[in-house]
């Protein structure tokens, strides 16, 4: 198995370095609001490689942090009146169902930053100790030129990592580089107590010591999006090798490319921001992943119009497939093809595994009634290292979007009629039953079976 390393701009053979417990942390969400289409597709990508992983591995451990205190959840709480965990709660609730829609499974351990309050303050008081870190006017800062490796993840020279960035230059730091570690909070904003006053962390540390607490020192994979290579990552790599006496953080570091919105960049002053909650209303949540994997995990995703609407295409092509296997048994002990395993291990190339599962559908059309069986389990196994073919065929053509008045016992009704007129061949009396069913939204298929029927892919429904 290979990912590509960000630390080393290479792809590395991935060898854990404890096969009975490979470990995991992805940067979760900041829940102060709805997350949007690009931070669903970090949750997607490690979703898929944490399968990869369960399937090599018998002991994976996978952490995906929730991050509960943060300047713009303060500022939604004040402006609400309302405690922090009233946002927090809210919005890691629908953070959670979203997600479900899209057929992301729950990590094995979800830290939140405001249950981990003592390990950040002794992970800092271990970094100031280490003489890696100092404390100035009620802050603690990270001294970036006491670390030597600074800048290797990102790959670019320190002084111009810091000329690049939105570096908040303060009368009490040392350098201009420096991070906060630990600050005071302001009248009326959360507050905890430390050896340096009351106060709260700063971003780069919550995520530094929850990984520590839960996982370890070292971590095989750390991952997330390429906008947190610089600063997170690289501070958090800092400030975790210098707490840890020079120790490694991660051994493979991890990142999805950006998602651009017809080739812009998504952002809230533009108004082209997506968001997964109502996405998931108007679209089959397995469409939408099809949509976040049918690119490689680290090349840029553009979002137009037609994304979800071609993959939703291509899972009726694949679910028409198991359909025309609904009754067939899959055989016992076959897994998925070896070309979407092989896909999958070299660096989560989904998109050459799609098309080898598409190789399989195409292949269970044309197959005897001997190997059906074995290419409807090859189908299954592998949609389920993808998380896609994860329910009947009938319920993913019946689909219906979030508040559509339909009836399927209606159209049911009218099928069966139009099925006793065309026996009794009064073939005008079908046509209309056909021409209502089509006013209804419904596309139906004569086969030798009898007529299928679904709803259609924009009936009572908006595109994005």
């Amino acid at each position: 198995m290979q990912l590509h390393n960000t630390l080393s701009g290479r792809k590395e053979r991935f060898e854990p370095l404890d096969p009975s417990r490979v470990t995991m942390y992805v940067c979760g969400p900041t829940v102060y609001s709805y997350a949007h289409i690009g931070n669903a597709r970090p949750a997607v990508v490690f979703d898929v490689l944490a399968r990869v992983l369960r399937r090599r591995y018998q002991g994976v451990v996978y952490a995906r942090n929730i991050t509960d205190v943060d300047d713009k959840i303060n500022k939604a709480a004040a402006e609400q009146g309302v405690d922090i965990g009233a946002i927090t709660d809210k919005f890691t609730r629908i953070y959670h169902e979203d997600l479900a829609a899209l057929g992301v499974a729950r990590p094995d351990i979800e830290p939140r930053v405001t249950a981990h309050m003592e390990d950040i303050v002794a992970m800092i008081g271990r970094i100031v100790a280490a003489g890696h870190g100092y404390a100035a006017e009620g802050h603690v800062l990270f001294d970036v030129p006491s670390y030597a490796g600074y800048g290797e993840l990102s790959g670019r020279d320190r002084r111009e990592l810091i000329a690049g960035a939105r570096v908040d230059v303060a009368p009490y730091k040392k350098d201009p580089g420096d991070f906060v570690l630990w600050k005071p909070s302001k009248p009326g904003e959360p507050k905890w107590p430390s050896p340096w006053g009351e106060g709260r962390p700063g971003w780069h540390i919550e995520c530094s010591a929850m990984s520590a607490r839960v996982l370890g020192e070292t971590i095989d994979i750390h991952g997330g999006g390429h906008d947190l290579v610089f600063p997170h990552h690289e501070n958090e790599r800092a400030q975790s090798t210098c707490a840890h006496g020079g120790k490694p953080f991660a051994r493979y570091w991890v990142h999805n490319g950006f998602l651009t919105m017809n080739s812009a960049k998504m952002a809230k002053s533009v108004g082209n921001v997506l968001r997964v909650h109502d996405l998931v209303k108007v679209h089959p949540g397995e469409a939408i992943r099809l949509a976040l994997l049918n690119g490689h995990y680290r090349q840029p995703l553009d979002w137009t119009d037609d994304t979800v609407p071609q993959a939703r295409a291509q899972l009726d092509r694949l679910y028409g497939a198991l359909r025309e296997l609904e009754d067939v048994p899959a055989a016992a002990g076959v897994g998925a093809p070896q070309a979407v395993v092989d896909a999958l291990e070299d660096d989560l190339n989904t998109p050459q595994a799609i098309a080898a599962l598409f190789e399989s559908a195409r292949a269970a059309r044309a197959a005897d009634a001997a190997a059906r069986p074995s290419i409807k389990a090859q189908l299954l196994d592998a949609g389920s290292m993808l998380g896609l073919l994860q329910q009947q065929p009938t319920a993913w053509f019946r689909w219906q979007p979030a508040g559509a008045a339909r009836d399927d016992g209606a159209v049911q009704r009218l099928i069966d009629a139009r099925t006793a007129a065309r026996k009794s061949k009064d073939y005008a009396e079908g046509d209309r039953l056909k021409a209502e069913l089509v006013a209804l939204g419904v596309s139906i298929e004569d086969t030798p079976q009898g007529t299928r029927w679904r709803w259609s892919a924009d009936s009572g429904s908006t595109r994005s």
